[in-house]
C-alpha cells in the first residue's frame, strides 16, 4: 500500500468532520427532546452528556486514529486480530443506516422542489401521510412510489460523484464549501425567525426550565442519547477522518471545535424552530404545545403549514429550509459510507472508485425498499433498532476493546503532543468505567422497549441482526482469505 492520503489543510477536515455530525436529528429531533425534556432546565444534563459522553470519546475515536493513520479495520486488527468481525459489524450498522437515512433525504429533496410553488396543498399533514408517503404499513412493500424512487437515484449518484473522487477533491471539496453554506443559512433562517410576530410565544417556551424534571432519570438518559447521535459517536467516521490527519494535529483543539460548532448549531436551530412555531400558534390560534412534534412529521407536515401561512415570504423560508436540510443529509450520509470503502481498498485492494461503486449500488438496492408504501413504517422500525440498540451497544463494545485490550496511555501520549487542554487519568476512567455503565443503562431502556414491540417488527429486527452478523462474518473470511493468499 501507498502512503495514507492526508487532508490538504486543517479546515477541510473539520468542515468534514462538522459535516458529519450536524445532521437531519440536529434539525428536527433536538428540538422535540428538549422541548419534551424539561426544556430550559434540560441543558444542565445536556452540557453534562457533552463533557462526560461526548467529548471523551470523540477525543477517543481522534486519538485511535491519528495513533494507527489506518483504516478502521486495520485499526482493530491490530489492537487484536479477533476484533476485525467487531470492525466489520460496526461499519455494516453504518451503512445500514446510511441506505434509510437516504430515502428520508429524498423525501426532502422532493419537498424543496414543491416548496418554490407550495405543492404540499392547504392540509400539509394530510399530503405528507396519504398522498406523498402513501403510507400502507408493511403491506405496501409492493407499492412503489416513482417520485422517492427517483429522488433516491439522484441522492445515491451525488453521494457516489462526491465520495468515488480522492478525499480532498471530493469530500473535502464539497464540505469545504456547503457545510459553511449550511451555518449561515441555518443561522440567517434562526434569526429571522426570532423576528416575526408571535416568536416570543415559542423561544420564551425554549428559555423556560421546569427544575422538577432535573431529578428524573428520563431527562438524563435522552441527554446522553442525544449527543451520542449528534456527534456520530461510535460509527467509526470519526476515526475514519481522524487517521487522514498529519502527525502532530491539535486533536484536542479539534475536538472542541466540533462540538461547539455541532451543538451551537442545534441550539441555535432550537431557537428558530421554537420561534416559527411561536409565530404560528399567534396566527392560529392553536396552543403551542400542539404543534411541537417529533421526527419527520415536523419538517414535512408542520413547517409546510407554517409556510402556508407565511404567504409570499413562504415561498423564500420554504426552499432555504429544505435546502439546509438537503445539505446536512448528503454530508452526513458521505460520512457514514467512507469507513467501509476504506476498509473495502485496504482488504480487497480495491481502488476508492471501485470500492464506492459497489457501496452506493448495493446501498441503492436497500434503499429501494423504503421507496415504497411500506418505507415509512420499516425506517421507524429501522432507525428505532440500529440507533436505539444496536448502536450503542457497539460504542460500549469499543470502549471495552479499546479500554481493556489497549494501552490507554499511548493514546494519551497522542493526544498531549499538542494540546488545548492535557487529557490525563480522569480520561481513562471515563472511557474504562464511566462510559460503558452509562451506556448500557440507555442500552438496557432500548432493550426494554424492543421486547414490547409487535411479533412481526420482531422478526424484522431478527433479519437486521442476521445480516449484520453473517455480512460481518463473510467480511471477514475473505479478509483473512486474502491475506493468506497475499
Amino acid at each position: 500500500m501507498g502512503e495514507r492520503v492526508q487532508w490538504n489543510s486543517n479546515f477541510t477536515f473539520l468542515m468534514a468532520m462538522i459535516g458529519a455530525a450536524v445532521g437531519l436529528g440536529n434539525i428536527w429531533r433536538f428540538p422535540y427532546i428538549f422541548y419534551s425534556n424539561g426544556q430550559g432546565s434540560f441543558l444542565i444534563p445536556y452540557l453534562c452528556a457533552i463533557l462526560i459522553l461526548g467529548l471523551p470519546f470523540l477525543l477517543l475515536e481522534y486519538s485511535l486514529g491519528a495513533k494507527f493513520n489506518d483504516s478502521v479495520l486495520n485499526t482493530f486488527s491490530k489492537i487484536d486480530k479477533k476484533f476485525k468481525v467487531v470492525a466489520w459489524a460496526i461499519m455494516i450498522v453504518s451503512f445500514l443506516i446510511v441506505t434509510y437515512y437516504l430515502c428520508i433525504v429524498g423525501w426532502d429533496l422532493n419537498y424543496f422542489v414543491m416548496s418554490f410553488t407550495k405543492a404540499w396543498g392547504p392540509d400539509p399533514d394530510v399530503f405528507f401521510n396519504t398522498q406523498f408517503l402513501q403510507s400502507a404499513g408493511l403491506s405496501g412493500i409492493t407499492n412503489f412510489i416513482p417520485y422517492i424512487f427517483v429522488a433516491v437515484i439522484i441522492l445515491w449518484v451525488i453521494v457516489w460523484y462526491i465520495s468515488h473522487q480522492d478525499l480532498n477533491a471530493g469530500i473535502g471539496r464539497f464540505t469545504s464549501l456547503f457545510v459553511p453554506l449550511l451555518f449561515i443559512l441555518g443561522i440567517g433562517i434562526a434569526v429571522y425567525n426570532v423576528f416575526l410576530p408571535g416568536a416570543s410565544i415559542g423561544y420564551m417556551r425554549f428559555l423556560q426550565p421546569n427544575w422538577s424534571l432535573l431529578l428524573t432519570p428520563t431527562i438524563w438518559l435522552a441527554a446522553f442519547g442525544q449527543i451520542l447521535f449528534t456527534l456520530s459517536l461510535g460509527i467509526t467516521v470519526v476515526l475514519s477522518y481522524s487517521s487522514h490527519l498529519p502527525k502532530g494535529t491539535n486533536l484536542t483543539k479539534n475536538a472542541l471545535i466540533v462540538v461547539v460548532a455541532n451543538c451551537s448549531f442545534e441550539l441555535i436551530n432550537a431557537v428558530g424552530v421554537f420561534s416559527i412555531l411561536g409565530h404560528m400558534s399567534y396566527l392560529t390560534g392553536l396552543p403551542f404545545e400542539k404543534l411541537i412534534i417529533d421526527g419527520s412529521g415536523l419538517a414535512f407536515a408542520v413547517f409546510p403549514d407554517v409556510f402556508n401561512l407565511m404567504g409570499s415570504a413562504g415561498y423564500i423560508l420554504g426552499p432555504l429550509f429544505f435546502f439546509c436540510i438537503l445539505i446536512a443529509g448528503i454530508t452526513t450520509a458521505i460520512s457514514y459510507i467512507e469507513p467501509l470503502a476504506d476498509s473495502f481498498e485496504d482488504k480487497f485492494n480495491f481502488s476508492r472508485k471501485k470500492a464506492f461503486t459497489i457501496l452506493c449500488f448495493v446501498g441503492f438496492l436497500i434503499t429501494c425498499i423504503f421507496t415504497t408504501g411500506a418505507g415509512n413504517t420499516l425506517i421507524k422500525i429501522f432507525d428505532e433498532f440500529l440507533n436505539n440498540f444496536v448502536l450503542i451497544f457497539m460504542v460500549i463494545l469499543q470502549c471495552i476493546i479499546v479500554a481493556y485490550f489497549y494501552n490507554l496511555d499511548s493514546l494519551i501520549e497522542v493526544l498531549n503532543q499538542k494540546y488545548v487542554f492535557k487529557v490525563g487519568n480522569l480520561w481513562k476512567y471515563l472511557i474504562k468505567y464511566i462510559l460503558p455503565i452509562l451506556l448500557f443503562i440507555i442500552w438496557v431502556s432500548g432493550f426494554y422497549k424492543l421486547f414490547s414491540t409487535s411479533f412481526a417488527v420482531m422478526i424484522i429486527y431478527i433479519i437486521i441482526i442476521c445480516f449484520i452478523t453473517l455480512g460481518s462474518v463473510l467480511l471477514n473470511y475473505l479478509s483473512n482469505k486474502r491475506n493468506c493468499n497475499v
